[in-house]
């Protein structure tokens, strides 16, 4: 194949995206990447979108074998926020500017539709910010009331487009209910958001291929492309590592084939710089979505209850990725 005619064309099928995926040598892959930046920058824009995420439980009634919230992790220190302090630490970060929240937890059904409802209409009453949910696999009629309550957005993660080894990371779940939720959450109005995660046990780049033509296939309006790291306490913890390389390959590929798609990596205040400066926000990539939840004193998932630390601790973390991006020689948009 000819890599410039492939980095040109509308549309790449499979075999062409495995190629791309294997590319090997350093001018190759130069081109492919600045192609790639290229395409983001036409189509998205030279800014990068802060999109902040709230962890707000850790709590989960899955036993995903990559997970540390999975529900058999008996080591974790589970916590919970109140919906209070979710809906305070929602606006302490829309006052500092970022205009897009993520409210993430396990699947935690402690949480109920009329819970999740009154935390979404009151962080609507209280800020401007656009709002996307990503709290796993819930019911047909919870996500509507949502929806209804003021939610704009709602992340899915389909993790793998294999069905086989869909069924083996999540305990004989099914991927066609994943993919059957998506398409009833856009049906309903929501812009949607998948992810798949690079270098998870058994995957091929068959298999990475294959997710980036799923993302195309569902036209998420966001793409969230994630490195497998080996979780403690979970039956992959001995497992190796995604490949960093692999990682910004296809966050590279997803571009080129997704064009005007959102593409968002995650990403801590302390790495951004070190890790993705040079990597996946040049090579495709236009969202970051740091966690923003409040930190404690251990690191450890509890939580300060009183509002002034909460503020203290999103606010840290707010203004060094706002920094981090501002060292990169990009704006915030």
């Amino acid at each position: 194949m000819i890599l410039d005619e492939l980095l040109n064309k509308d549309k790449l099928s499979k075999e062409e995206i495995i190629f791309l995926l294997n590319l090997n040598g350093r001018k190759d892959k130069e081109k492919f990447f600045a192609r790639a930046d290229e395409l983001r920058l036409a189509d998205c824009g030279d800014g990068i979108e802060i999109r902040g995420i709230v962890k707000f439980s850790n709590y989960c009634n899955q036993n995903c074998l990559y997970c540390s919230y999975r529900e058999d992790n008996y080591k974790l220190a589970r916590y919970r926020m109140s919906p209070d302090e979710i809906i305070h630490t929602a606006q302490t970060i829309s006052n500092l500017g970022i205009g897009k929240i993520i409210l993430q937890s396990g699947e935690d059904h402690f949480f109920d539709t009329d819970i999740i409802a009154y935390i979404i209409f009151q962080i609507k009453q209280l800020t401007k910010v656009n709002l996307t949910l990503s709290l796993g696999e819930r019911r047909f009629d919870e996500y509507r009331t949502w929806k209804i309550a003021g939610a704009d957005r709602y992340i899915l993660k389909h993790k793998t487009a294999n069905p086989n080894h869909y069924a083996e990371y999540h305990a004989g779940g099914k991927l066609a209910d994943r993919i059957s939720q998506l398409r009833f959450l856009k049906t309903i109005g929501y812009q949607i958001g998948s992810g798949n995660i690079v270098g998870l046990p058994l995957q091929t780049i068959e298999d990475i291929a294959d997710d980036i033509l799923l993302f195309d296939e569902l036209k998420t309006d966001v793409i969230t492309i994630g490195q497998f790291i080996p979780s403690l306490n979970t039956p992959y913890q001995k497992k190796t590592s995604g490949d960093p390389e692999l990682l910004q390959k296809t966050i590279a590929a997803a571009r080129l084939v997704m064009k005007n798609t959102h593409i968002s990596i995650s990403a801590e205040p302390d790495s951004l710089d070190e890790v993705y400066g040079g990597t996946g926000l040049y090579s495709g990539a236009d969202v970051i979505m740091p966690d923003l939840t409040p930190p404690d004193q251990n690191e450890n998932h509890r939580f300060f209850r009183r509002g002034k630390k909460i503020d203290e601790g999103t606010i840290e973390k707010t203004v060094r990725i706002q920094k981090s991006i501002a060292a990169l020689g990009r704006k915030i948009v």
